[in-house]
């Protein structure tokens, strides 16, 4: 792996966010009042550019640069691609909405572009401090997006809960992060340690390690650092607060975005450095108790995170914060993936979470209304035939997320579980972690209906009038709509593509 000095290429997408985000508010600053169009339109030119600039980072496969801090490989590009989209996403369903809430315009875009730039450090960290920066990096900026309606005492709550826990988990990572860095030790004629990943995975496969309890000790710190950051149980009891709390977009934003760049952070450490894919555990020379260890505390991580995720979610009221438990029944999923050691089956299945989530909370901001007034689930009786393209919208991503075929719900739930059960050949766990997530799969079936079944087939119990959709949010459904069909019905060109990147990258181990 050739390791360059600096490359302004390497770099392009994100340095393209961050100046884009600084002209918004330069612009904002000195015109006095930025136009929500013009605010709007800078930041979509800023992502495509940003998109195009990853794409012509293509077939420089394992190239480094910035001391080997910075990897362009096919994880870091599928990972960003993923960032981008929901980036646009959430723009188009917040163009009408932050006029609407008539809140600052200059610096939601802003925020969002800089939480778009950490999200795409994190997929091209090869080093841990590159991953603490961009962890960072996303959750300043969504820390203060949380709390963005100012005058709204729940967005508020839903800010400081975030960051005071926030804070916790990194402060859990860095200790993880120094373990690791002591535990790389090595004793030489100049003695060094590392917090390199490249460096880190030759020292482990080697056996050249200073310390094995401060391996175990780092990783472990770090599983409840990255825990927290996809609102896996035990770690997720912030989520339903602050997903409740905080404005619509930004609980898209959360539950998307942030989780799915914490995922890539997760697959980038514990896949692709501590090789937990079946393969690698036979054959490297770590010892194979470090490993195991990993790979069953996943294996009962997901178990926790699905069961508890799906069957407090069956209680719940609201509608955002049933979402909110659902969104940790599918960070278990997500986990099934990554427990086997597969991680284009977690890209695959981030890819589908993204468009089905942000579009089904694209409508409840529609219904809730300026102030998210209305989002009980009581709210939702009989509207159904008052505005029946939104009701059928919503009922397509629900059923998807209960994972109905021929949608991106049932192809990326399959692949992780396909996954995990051909794992199920080295440690018979997985087999038992198969079963237990279709029980959970099919659990969920239950609290996804109850939406519909109040949509079609109760009487409303309050007045309802059908909303005016506008432009830029019809688009993002129509984008959401349409990837959760074609994810689900052509998906062969994504998987293929997942499927060489993934061989592409296990050749270079």
């Amino acid at each position: 792996m050739e390791k360059l000095g600096i490359s302004y290429q390497a770099i392009l997408p994100e340095t393209i966010l961050s100046l884009v985000a600084i002209a918004i508010m330069m612009i904002d600053a000195f015109a006095r009042r930025i136009e929500r169009k013009v605010a709007g339109a800078i930041s979509l030119i800023g992502l495509l550019a940003a998109g195009a600039a990853l794409l012509s980072l293509w077939g420089k496969n394992g190239e480094t640069s910035y001391s080997g801090m910075i990897v362009t490989d096919d994880f870091r590009l599928f990972f960003g691609l993923i960032f981008i989209l929901v980036a646009i996403l959430i723009l188009l369903i917040s163009l009408r909405w932050v006029e609407d809430e008539k809140l600052p315009k200059g610096e939601y875009f802003a925020l969002l572009l800089f939480a778009t730039t950490g999200m795409l450090l994190m997929s091209a960290a090869n080093d841990l401090v590159m991953i603490f920066l961009g962890l960072e990096i996303t959750s300043i900026a969504t820390y203060v997006l949380c709390g963005y309606r100012r005058n709204d005492l729940r967005s508020n709550e839903s800010a400081v809960k975030y960051f005071i826990l926030g804070s916790y988990s990194t402060a859990f990572l860095l200790y993880g992060i120094a373990m690791l860095y002591g535990a790389s030790y090595r004793a030489t004629a100049t003695p060094v340690a590392t917090t390199n990943l490249t460096l880190l995975k030759e020292r482990i496969a080697t056996g050249q390690i200073y310390s094995y309890e401060m391996l175990f000790a780092g990783a472990a710190l770090m599983l409840v650092g990255f825990g927290f950051k996809i609102a896996a149980a035990p770690f997720h009891v912030w989520s339903p607060d602050v997903y409740e709390g905080a404005p619509t977009p930004i609980t898209a934003l959360l539950s998307t975005g942030s989780k799915a760049s914490a995922f890539a952070a997760f697959a980038r450490v514990f896949v692709l450095t501590f090789a937990l894919a079946p393969v690698a555990m036979n054959s490297s020379g770590v010892p194979g108790n470090f490993q195991t260890t990993i790979t069953n505390v996943l294996i009962v991580m997901a178990i926790l995170t699905m069961t508890i995720g799906n069957f407090v979610a069956m209680v719940q009221t609201n509608i955002k914060r049933m979402l909110a438990y659902s969104s940790i029944a599918h960070a278990g999923y997500a986990l099934v993936g990554l427990a086997a050691g597969d991680w284009s089956s977690v890209a695959f299945y981030m890819l589908g979470y993204v468009v089905i989530n942000i579009g089904a909370f694209a409508i409840i901001e529609v219904i809730a209304r300026r102030g998210d007034k209305r989002t009980e689930i009581s709210d939702y009786a009989g509207i159904g035939f008052k505005s029946l393209g939104l009701a059928t919208a919503l009922s397509l991503f629900l059923l998807s997320l209960a994972g109905i075929p021929l949608t991106a719900g049932f192809m990326s739930k399959l692949l992780v579980f396909k996954s995990a059960w051909a794992a199920g050949a080295n440690n018979k766990f997985f087999y038992y972690l198969v079963v237990i997530g279709v029980i959970n799969s099919a659990v969920s079936w239950y609290y996804y209906l109850r939406v519909i079944v109040a949509m079609f087939f109760s009487d409303s119990t309050v007045e309802f009038k059908a909303p005016i959709i506008s432009r830029s949010l019809a688009t993002g459904l129509i984008i959401a709509i349409l990837g959760t069909l074609y994810l689900g019905i052509l998906p062969g060109n994504i998987l293929n593509a997942l499927e060489r990147a993934r061989d592409r990258i296990a050749m270079k181990k």
